[in-house]
């Protein structure tokens, strides 16, 4: 017989017809019932209930492993005085159907005519409030899995025999309307048949292979075996089926058991076997909890040394062994996302295609707690262990460095374990790195520095020059190690990074006064226009050029760059909003040392070269600048319009000829400088010393050194 089902409409749709309806309700006070029609319900099932079509393959398995295990929950406590037997799932292919089959606790007529034909009205849930006490593993809570059959199918059959005793088999079947057909049937054992009769634009589901990777995908370690066909095995060159059934899944996972029950190869085999193509782990927490929410699990730390986006969303959420999603956000924190593994929590809310979560507080106290566990694990190793966790602290930093930089309570946690490691290879927490620093690191003004190197070898004079002075130095060269920086700066009382290169030693660390500077400020001035003249032309790249007395046995010239310009364009490069820095030239200071044997010889000859021609130039120049400066201050308190033309033009004209007097002037440097080869090869060692020598520059710079050995 045929009739119509009474389809319950899911809540979503009630807003959405409420919002509608409301718009043409009058001032005056109504009353009624708002009445919403079934004739479209499965074009929005097809389309919406799911944002993945191959979601129906897990619903329709998990909800006969439901069936199952309700089945088992009733022969636990003797309702259900019948032999189990075997309990596997099978899913099985046709060439035009996908069928679902179980050997659970089976529908009877009513019970379709009440779970089935209307949408919503969840059998678990009734399972579970009846038997709450005794149903710890059934995953359907919303009643919609089954309706995911129709994304895929034109026609879907139930064929279905309650466990009860005397229940008559019944058979369920709709085309994917409103309208249905139910019948008896004669299926001989208990249990539920779910035939998809696949739609024409679904065709990709009745394919063996596809089929198979999603079973692998969303059913690999549900709690009932399921059967995808049978064994195979090669035999005369080709593969037969064999009587063996192909079980899919592991109905026992390693999460499942007692920590006390496994050895460190049962947990790095079943790493193996949820990411074939990776590094062996460093460790691993195995997670129990059955208070005040059920959370299951195990979290591995990988081998993560550099790209953060990589290695995220690695992280396997379960339902009660139901694959959900691999997209955890919501339920660990941001730095979590690094781990590995898998969670299973039946009290984590899903909405009803289990692909994303809801916040609540159950979710919020799963992430503390997980924070919790991950700090209180690398705690334990630290202390137990500390060779093993400085042995593995590349491998660890990044992973604890993005943790202290986006979760506050784990950096008050991280703080007592994270280190830091010198240009030596040696490890230091952060207290114990204070205490080495702090009498020969504070400058005059009380501050304590922490100097520091990205990079040992393009660094290493640098380095070198500070150990000379007592000074140790950190190497910060990891991914995030620019934004630790800052970070510490603001957790730290009193202290501030310095890479190592930002200055000349002697400034790195102001412990007094610095030095008068000796050379004279005509002499100054020549030096710096004679080493600028050979400056190279290098793209986003400035420099500035000063001198001062570093002592003889310090290098003639060396290139710094300040510490808060080259900071600000490395946070640019990892955090939005500062574009203005990352656009900005690269600043680098040129620093001549007039102590240096070499400098004062270049210093020497250019006065001996140039002095006859520059003289009588900055003769003429002081007596332009005079009389410049006698006009604007006959001219500075007079408007514009009263001064006459004349002087206008004259001090233009004046102006003119200082600018011209100073080009002239600065060719001749140009000239002694081109001349004069060390000067060329002095800034292309600092070049080099740099990373900054290339192409033919350094093609050049080699030339020259051959020629003035």
């Amino acid at each position: 017989m045929s009739v119509r089902g009474g389809l319950a409409f899911f809540l979503s749709l009630y807003k959405q017809t409420i919002k509608i309806l409301t718009k043409n309700i009058n001032t005056s006070m109504q009353k009624g019932n708002i009445g919403v029609t079934t004739e479209n319900i499965f074009p929005v099932i097809k389309k919406f209930l799911y944002s993945d079509h191959e979601i129906f393959l897990r619903e329709l398995v998990s909800n006969a492993v439901d069936a199952t295990q309700k089945l088992k929950t009733l022969s636990s406590i003797g309702e259900y005085k019948g032999e189990l037997g075997d309990l596997t799932v099978r899913v099985s292919l046709d060439k035009e159907t996908i069928t679902v089959s179980d050997r659970g606790i089976g529908l009877t007529a009513e019970e379709i005519d009440k779970y089935i034909n209307q949408i919503a009205f969840s059998g678990a849930n009734d399972f579970l409030e009846k038997y709450k006490n005794d149903a710890n593993a059934i995953i359907g809570h919303f009643g919609l899995g089954f309706y995911s059959a129709f994304m895929v199918a034109k026609k879907v059959e139930i064929i279905t025999k309650s466990c009860k005793e005397g229940a008559q088999a019944v058979k369920w079947t709709c085309d994917g309307s409103p309208e249905f057909t139910i019948e008896d049937s004669d299926k001989a054992e208990r249990g539920t048949d779910i035939v998809l009769y696949i739609d024409d634009d679904c065709k990709e589901f009745l394919e063996e292979a596809r089929v198979s990777s999603l079973l692998k995908k969303y059913c690999s370690f549900l709690a009932i075996p399921v059967a995808f066909g049978k064994k195979k095995e090669w035999k005369d060159g080709k593969q037969v089926e064999t009587a063996e059934d192909n079980i899919i899944n592991n109905s026992n996972p390693l999460w499942t058991l007692k920590p006390s029950e496994l050895k460190d190869e049962d947990y790095t085999k079943f790493y193996r076997d949820l990411y074939p193509m990776s590094d062996e782990p460093l460790f691993w927490i195995h997670l129990n909890v059955d208070y005040p929410f059920h959370l299951t699990g195990i979290l591995y730390f990988p081998k993560v040394k550099s790209n953060i986006e990589l290695n995220k969303n690695k992280i396997q959420l379960y339902c009660n062994q139901v694959y959900v999603t691999d997209s955890v956000e919501g339920i660990v924190p941001d730095f979590l996302t690094l781990l590995h593994g898998v969670l299973d929590s039946p009290d984590i809310p899903l909405n009803v295609s289990r692909s994303y979560l809801q916040s609540d507080s159950n979710v919020k106290k799963i992430s503390t707690y997980i924070t919790k566990k991950v700090s209180d694990r690398l705690q334990s190793i630290f202390k137990s262990d500390r060779k093993q966790f400085e042995e593995k602290w590349n491998d660890l930093k990044i992973f604890i460095n993005y943790g202290m930089l986006t979760q506050e309570d784990f950096y008050d946690r991280a703080k007592d374990f994270a280190l830091f490691t010198d240009t030596d290879g040696k490890c230091y927490t952060f207290e114990e790195y204070k205490t080495l620093i702090k009498d020969n690191q504070t400058d005059k003004e009380g501050n304590l520095i922490y100097l520091y190197a990205n990079h040992k070898d393009e660094q290493y004079s640098y380095i070198e020059a500070a150990k000379n002075k007592g000074y140790n130095v950190l190497l910060m060269d990891g991914q995030l190690d620019i934004a630790v920086v800052s970070m510490l700066e603001q957790k730290f009382e009193k202290s501030r990074f310095t890479r190592v290169d930002s200055d000349v030693i002697d400034s790195l660390i102001v412990k007094e006064d610095s030095k008068t500077e000796t050379l004279e400020a005509e002499k100054q001035e020549a030096l710096s226009a004679v080493f600028k003249s050979q400056l190279p032309k290098i793209e986003k790249v400035e420099f500035s050029i000063t001198s001062q007395a570093l002592g003889e046995n310090a290098s003639p010239v060396m290139i710094t760059q300040s510490e808060y310009m080259r900071r600000m364009k490395e946070m640019a490069s990892i955090q939005g909003g500062m574009n203005f820095y990352g656009e900005m030239p690269d600043m680098f200071n040129l620093v001549l040392n007039s102590d240096h044997k070499l400098v004062k010889e270049v210093l020497s000859n250019e006065e001996q070269e140039c002095a006859t021609a520059i003289e009588p130039i900055e003769k003429e120049i002081s007596e332009v600048e005079n009389r410049l400066t006698e006009l604007k201050d006959k001219q500075k308190d007079k408007k514009d319009e009263e001064i006459p033309t004349a002087e206008k033009d004259e001090v233009n004209d004046l102006t003119k000829k200082s600018e011209d007097l100073k080009q002239k002037k600065a060719e001749i440097y140009a000239t002694y400088g081109a001349k004069n080869k060390v000067i060329r090869q002095l800034i292309d060692l600092a070049l080099l010393q740099n990373g900054m020598l290339k192409g033919e520059a350094l093609n050049n710079f080699v030339k020259r050194s051959i020629e003035l050995i």
